[in-house]
């Protein structure tokens, strides 16, 4: 399977930080390739992006000054696969980049990175969050997988994605 390659450019508006691949992520070597997946659809629709763009146009976010990477590289089913060791790894990881990338936002996909991230005590569910990574103010949006019963349609998670770019526009 081909590696994920991040998104990378100094000092973005808004880094993304997803949990990691799943199967078809990993299979094409982009990100949310996952059939379905309205993750694309959901930057465009909340104004993050000035264009849809597909999964292997992945790397074009740098151009609007977004970047994006994974907490933990690795492909899997479902993130309950991933161990504390790579949750582990990838938290310090994730330090080291935001200190590196010095990002104004930081945008946690799903409330399982922000959990694998800050910790069980890490409460409530999407919107700005009172940690840091680096200098960089969190906020969190719902993963956007249809699976994801607690914001079930593009609606629910929408909401939360134009709440994002409101976030960023502030800093």
């Amino acid at each position: 399977m081909p590696a994920l390659k991040d998104v990378l450019c100094p000092h973005p508006r808004l880094l993304l930080v997803g949990i990691n691949p799943g199967l078809r992520s990993g299979a094409t070597g982009h990100h949310f390739a996952g059939l379905g997946n309205p993750f694309w659809r959901l930057l465009f629709a909340a104004g993050l992006t000035p264009r849809l763009l597909t999964p292997e146009e992945d790397q074009k976010l740098a151009d609007f000054g977004i970047a994006l990477t994974n907490l933990c590289p690795r492909t899997t089913r479902s993130a309950a696969e991933l161990t504390a060791a790579e949750r582990a790894r990838g938290r310090r990881a994730l330090f080291r980049k935001c200190n590196a990338l010095e990002p104004e936002g930081v945008g946690l996909v799903g409330v399982t990175v922000y959990t694998a991230i800050f910790g069980a005590r890490a409460g409530g569910g999407a919107g700005p969050k009172p940690e840091r990574l680096g200098q960089a103010p969190v906020f969190v949006v719902p993963n956007p997988s249809g699976l994801n019963a607690s914001y079930p349609g593009f609606a629910h998670k929408l909401i939360w994605y134009q709440r994002l770019r409101e976030f960023v526009d502030q800093r």
